[in-house]
């Protein structure tokens, strides 16, 4: 595998500064352009095809003369604002584009190579790309969509990003090795299909064009074929539908930085990365390792013996090694004692129990946080997550009560009693994902957000005060916005998996139109949730009784557990014992289109339609109540199988209780 001639990295040597300080002292008379030209041939800095590096080699000499190393000749004064040759009048319109991209009479991709193409292509991008020409960095291709219709866009390839965190990761190379291979990937800089052209699937069309040519034309170009694309979608323009459309794979999000924040100031709209592999086993061409990247990973792969905890948490970023180091020997020692305190765990080992408080006890800015230390698992379970057909992620919330804990700050009340005693701690909302069969995949996402402000208060028509009521509130501020959050991280999960099929499981708590609304506007995962609220539906009728009074498509038995008696709580109905039985259920289902609630409806929502399953007990023993289950899907109950298959699903969302 050639490695990337890194032109700044050679120069940068001592011996090789010394080299130029010696060009530049015996040849006072060379311009800058003939400097690096005399150093290209002194260094043999040349490309696969045998031609000078020079543009390289100018620009790593500034970027040396910056730091001081040396002076460099005069340049030839101050450099004219780039002027793009252009045709001097807009490229004329298509005619006749058909609906479909199949019908498109002699699509093909252009590659841009004289001074007309280029003109058509700059006047395409500068009038009709909202990010203009560019200019576009590094190695380049540009290419026409031509047609017997005219021209219907135009696409732009560049150098990759130098750094993207995402991308980095589910390549799975280190800096080192990033360094020495990124020239092996290119980006796609600049996609454009005109806005007047209203052409089904040609864009994934076109993309697949690309991605056949781009490779070829590359190693004509430049000596070498690449092994990787990227590229950017901005999300609160463009969903991004048509790479996913042509197979190409999300991979996470940039930071809003762009190529040249050298001041980190994020100034930049955080975008989608997307990437396509142009050749198979490019990691191995890379040299990189058989488990390394974000690919799909086997349930069991990683999790055998003592080497669990360092594949699970020894990718954790904390910037220092001691600390990751730290958190897998705690993570291991505690799988091996998962009900036990960790002073019992150290069994009197001082300096461990010292070491265990020091990891914990940290300043806010530092990076050890609940997100850090799950980053790795999260990724892991992904991983995993990708090797599936199906996967639920069950959400659910619980509180934590750290009342004992006189000295904790910051801590929330989760409840209290009879007597006016308030239950002091953090209320913790998490996502557990699992197989079809109940196998558990991995914590995906663990959440302890601050405690929330108390309601306001408003007056109410009486004119007196009163605490705000919780539809009064901002959606954001509300305690039920946790479940909202939920779909929408699950929803960037399942655009990094598009072979996988995503559903979100979740109790009573998340019955709100607001997250049937989200999934409206989003559509990534698809959600399973147990029904509370006997909503108005657009047939007049109330939604239980719209379900409730349909045929009975299914009878069947089910087990009833046993269930022990609870008292009352601050928070929980009290509960009366029940002895375990077979119950005879009646299956019904049916299509809904629910309203919206009035504190929505004013804010002129159209209602949802989703699906309801009804599950309801036939001839309960005496005394007892009736097994009893309304369940809201987005998905698709047009048969007894399908109905069976969601009943199954939400069984399995007691394994985030186990």
């Amino acid at each position: 595998m050639e490695i990337q001639n890194q032109v700044k990295r050679t120069l940068s040597e001592p011996a090789n500064i010394a080299l130029v300080k010696q060009v530049l002292a015996a040849n006072p008379e060379l311009g800058r352009t003939q400097v690096a030209d005399r150093l290209c041939d002194l260094l043999e800095l040349e490309d696969l095809l045998g031609r000078r590096q020079q543009s390289s080699c100018l620009k790593a000499l500034r970027k040396l003369e910056q730091q001081g190393h040396f002076n460099l000749p005069q340049g030839g004064g101050k450099r004219s604002a780039p002027s793009p040759r252009r045709l001097g009048a807009a490229v004329p319109a298509p005619v006749g584009v058909p609906a479909e991209a199949g019908s498109v009479r002699g699509l093909e991709l252009v590659l841009v190579a004289g001074a007309e193409s280029m003109a058509v292509w700059n006047e395409l991008m500068i009038l009709e790309h909202p990010l203009g020409a560019g200019p576009l960095v590094g190695r380049q291709l540009r290419y026409l969509v031509g047609s017997v219709h005219g021209w219907l866009g135009a696409v732009g390839f560049g150098a990759a990003a130098l750094h993207l965190r995402d991308r980095d990761r589910w390549i799975g190379w280190n800096a080192a090795e990033r360094g020495a291979h990124l020239d092996k990937v290119v980006g796609l800089a600049r996609f454009l299909i005109r806005p007047s052209v209203q052409c089904r699937n040609l864009a994934s069309h076109t993309l697949s064009l690309c991605v056949k040519a781009m490779r070829s034309d590359f190693e004509r170009s430049y000596g070498y074929a690449p092994l990787l694309l990227e590229t950017f979608v901005d999300t609160s323009n463009f969903r991004g539908t048509c790479f996913r459309a042509a197979n190409w794979i999300p991979v996470g999000q940039t930071q809003g930085r762009g190529r040249q924040d050298r001041d980190r100031e994020a100034a930049k709209s955080v975008k989608d990365i997307y990437v396509y592999p142009l050749a198979e086993g490019f990691r191995h061409t890379l040299g990189l390792p058989v488990d390394r990247g974000l690919g799909p990973l086997g349930i069991a792969d990683g999790l055998d013996g003592d080497q669990w905890a360092g594949q699970e948490f020894g990718g954790a970023e904390f910037g220092d090694g001691r600390l990751t180091r730290r958190l897998v020997a705690i993570a291991g020692d505690k799988a091996k004692n998962p009900d036990r305190p960790w002073t019992q765990i150290a069994k009197g080992d001082w300096p461990a129990i010292k070491a265990y408080y020091r990891f914990l006890d940290q300043p806010d800015d530092s990076l050890v946080t609940m997100g850090g230390i799950l980053q790795p698992h999260r990724e892991r379970t992904i991983q995993r997550m990708k090797a599936e057909n199906t996967v639920l992620c069950v959400q659910d919330g619980t509180d934590l009560n750290y009342s004992s804990l006189e000295q904790c700050k910051g801590l929330d009340t989760i409840g209290g009693n009879q007597t006016g005693a308030k239950c002091k701690g953090l209320h913790l909302h998490s996502t557990l994902a699992v197989t079809t069969g109940g196998l558990p995949l991995g914590v995906l996402r663990g959440d302890c957000p601050e405690p929330r402000p108390k309601p306001p208060r408003v007056r109410g028509r009486d004119g007196k005060l009163r605490n705000a009521r919780s539809c009064e509130i901002p959606m954001e501020q509300r305690k039920t916005f946790a479940w909202i959050e939920g779909v929408r991280d699950l929803n960037a999960v399942a655009r990094q998996m598009p072979d996988t099929r995503v559903v979100s499981v979740m109790d009573r708590e998340a019955d709100l139109f607001e997250l049937f609304d989200e999934w409206r506007g989003s559509g990534e995962v698809e959600l399973l949730v147990r029904a509370k609220c006997d909503r108005k539906t657009t047939g007049g009728e109330k939604l239980f009784d719209a379900v409730a009074g349909t045929k009975v498509k299914h009878h069947f038995p089910i087990r009833i557990p046993r269930q022990s008696a609870r008292p009352k709580r601050s928070k929980q109905a009290a509960r009366s014992a029940r002895d375990s039985r077979t119950a005879n259920v009646d299956l019904r289902y049916a299509e809904v289109e629910i309203q919206p609630p009035g504190y929505i409806a004013q804010q002129k929502r159209d209602p949802i339609r989703l699906w309801i399953i009804h599950l309801v007990e036939r001839d309960p023993p005496p005394g007892t109540e009736p097994l009893k289950w309304f369940l809201l899907t987005t998905i698709p109950v047009t048969d007894v199988g399908t109905a069976l298959q969601c009943i199954r699903w939400y069984c399995l969302r007691w394994r985030i209780e186990d």
